[in-house]
């Protein structure tokens, strides 16, 4: 049986669309991008909540063969990543490939063909001699299990389903959570909310926010010397890389931390309010979060930081555990997204009946974080272990195009060895063991029994030098089935 395409990819995110792009790049047009909404983007098309924008530096963030001398400053905001993305697919005639609002429910390896057979929400089928996911780690919002939680009366919402149309103007808004999208909408709201109480689980490490516009001159001479833009994005490269060191775990006392600390002083000057937001944990060991507004928000006089846990909810609003109500008419929840599935509710099964969610009992696993053994020809990118605390996931995500590319060059379905991908994981786990994310904290990285399941141990270098070629001695052919008399 001859497949639809010769590859198939789940996402249209900035994963997706680069696997897309070097595909096209190299002649290959027999390929279709699937994915779930009616645009491209991934999580810079769903999160539109007010200050939204990226903690990577743009000239770093956005693929290496694309340079964007228009950057509007050096840590651009959400619209103008959004605008990036659809353009590098429009100017590459990408959108003919794509198949929008065609959710992957599921996909199965088919043995006797040695194809993949792709289920949509909508009932079709597409097959692919290969099939790439790039379902994205941080896309599945977490809505937290607070008892009551659907008796509250006014509009609630997660942060990555902002409803724009409910007006936050004078309105008593509670805000659930105080991670990476907290601390870009909290200032927002809290300059036309009559009051914000932001619950509090645990406080970050918070380091300044070094933007500014890049001025007209500036990007006139991007676009005439491209170079110029290379030379921006190898020296912040450069800078994330050395970065990692000093984020190993246990080498500062928290009193010993200048930048964040010295942040964190200047900017509040209550005592009471700077020891509620003074983390007891290692540098590294949560996401390090960069903020400007943050720490000035929480002074306001309209605004109150709770650090008691949330016993429950009422349709009046939110009661902490010392008993006091406090009143909303919104709530708004940043409670993070589920990130220990990576491949959420869509049922893949490979050789033999096996679904990867059984694979995946003890956690996800992969060899280089692309491949799965008894998953023939199912390449993954941004899996697990290939997530970044220092630098861009991009610079990941184009290395491991980079190998999926040789993979399917060999013409054949291949499956990594699973004593390969056993060995690669008992090493990778061991390289974690001494890195910021095994440190005393709790965070997504990590499962409750301390395996880490997202992050890569080392350099954003190291990870490219170490998929850089492929070693076609992991793999091993996949022999097909016979058809049933």
């Amino acid at each position: 049986m001859t497949a639809d395409y010769k590859v198939a990819i789940l996402g249209a995110g900035f994963a997706g669309l680069c696997m897309a792009l070097r595909l096209k790049a190299r002649g290959e047009t027999s390929f279709v991008v699937l994915e779930k909404a009616n645009e491209v983007g991934g999580t810079w098309r769903e999160n539109t909540y007010p200050g939204c924008g990226c903690d990577i530096p743009s000239h770093l963030y956005s693929y290496s063969f694309e340079p964007n001398p228009d950057w509007p400053e050096v840590y651009s905001a959400q619209p103008d990543i959004l605008a990036y993305i659809k353009g590098v697919a429009e100017k590459h005639g990408l959108y003919n490939h794509l198949r929008f609002n065609s959710e992957v429910v599921g996909a199965t390896w088919d043995e006797t063909a040695g194809l993949w057979r792709i289920r949509t929400v909508d009932g079709g089928t597409v097959t692919a001699e290969a099939f790439v996911t790039a379902w994205g780690q941080l896309n599945r919002p977490k809505l937290p299990p607070i008892p009551g939680r659907d008796s509250f009366a006014g509009p609630a919402f997660h942060s990555a389903h902002w409803d724009a149309s409910v007006d936050l103007a004078g309105k008593r808004v509670v805000v659930t959570g105080n991670g990476a999208s907290a601390i870009q909408f909290v200032p927002e709201v809290a300059k036309v909310a009559g009051q914000l109480t932001l619950f509090q689980r645990s406080p970050n490490w918070i380091v300044p926010r070094m933007s500014r516009p890049y001025t007209p001159d500036e990007r006139a001479n991007f676009r005439a010397a491209p170079q110029s833009m290379q030379a921006i994005r190898d020296e912040i490269f450069e800078m994330a890389e050395a970065r990692l060191a000093a984020k190993r775990a246990g080498t500062l006392p928290v009193e010993e931390v200048p930048i964040p600390l010295a942040h964190l002083h200047a900017q509040v000057a209550d005592l009471d309010l700077r020891a509620k937001l003074t983390p007891d944990y290692e540098v590294g060991c949560k996401r390090v979060l960069i903020s400007n507004d943050f720490y000035p928000a929480l002074t306001r006089p309209n605004v109150e930081l709770v650090v008691e846990t949330i016993d429950h909810m009422t349709p009046q609003g939110v009661v902490d555990a010392t008993g006091r109500l406090h009143e909303a008419d919104v709530v708004i929840y940043a409670t993070g997204f589920e990130t220990k599935s990576f491949a959420g509710e869509t049922a893949i099964t490979g050789i033999a009946g096996q679904t990867l969610a059984t694979a995946w009992a003890n956690g996800p696993e992969a060899y280089l974080g692309i491949s799965v053994a008894g998953f023939p020809n199912l390449f993954m990118l941004y899996g697990p272990n290939t997530n970044l605390g220092h630098n861009s996931i991009i610079y990941m995500i184009e290395a491991q195009v980079d190998y999926v590319l040789q993979a399917l060059a060999l013409g054949a379905p291949i499956s990594v060895k699973a004593e390969v991908m056993a060995d690669y994981n008992a090493r990778l786990q061991d390289d974690l063991a001494v890195t910021p994310w095994a440190g005393s904290c709790t965070s997504w990285y990590k499962t409750p029994d301390g395996k880490i399941l997202n992050n890569w141990p080392g350099t954003a270098r190291a990870y490219a030098e170490a998929v850089a070629k492929f070693d076609a001695g992991a793999y091993e052919v996949t022999k097909l089935t016979q058809p049933a008399e």
